[in-house]
């Protein structure tokens, strides 16, 4: 998936099949891609059935997490995927950004008051109750998130 961007040049991002066959889509990791990875998600979520409420909620956890991949990973490329099938999707982010696993970030302490609570950490912990599972791995210089969702 290095050479991702020979198959998508960044003016017509075309998702094609992956080894795996999982549905993928390779962006630059900047804002101005966010809306496509989106509607890639939405699209695919919405071609196989799945309810609306959880495609709401994967649109939430998709502005997130690839947000913050755009801020704080340092990528120059992410490649997304999703495959839908029985009522359950799988949603994953692969970028060549700086290592990180948002899965071992500590859950922030929601019951203090906002001025009590450390900067960050709420979106992760927000992905984390509305999706139904999130794992990561560091593979072949690519962190890769996995996120589940099911209805």
């Amino acid at each position: 998936m290095r050479d991702c961007f020979a198959a998508f040049p960044e003016k017509n991002h075309r998702p094609v099949r992956g080894p795996d066959g999982m549905k993928q889509l390779c962006v630059a990791p900047r804002g101005e891609n966010l809306e496509t990875v989106t509607r890639f998600f939405e699209e695919c979520l919405e071609e196989k059935g799945a309810p609306l409420k959880a495609v709401s909620q994967v649109s939430i956890a998709v502005d997130e997490l690839f947000s913050n991949i755009v801020r704080y990973s340092g990528a120059t490329e992410v490649t997304v995927g999703c495959a839908v099938e029985g009522g359950r999707a799988v949603l994953r982010f692969a970028d060549d950004g700086r290592p990180y696993d948002p899965t071992q970030k500590t859950d922030p302490d929601v019951t203090l008051s906002a001025e009590e609570r450390e900067i960050g950490g709420l979106g992760i912990f927000m992905v984390k109750k509305i999706m139904d599972g999130l794992s990561y791995e560091y593979s072949g210089g690519r962190n890769i998130l996995t996120v589940e969702k099911r209805w």
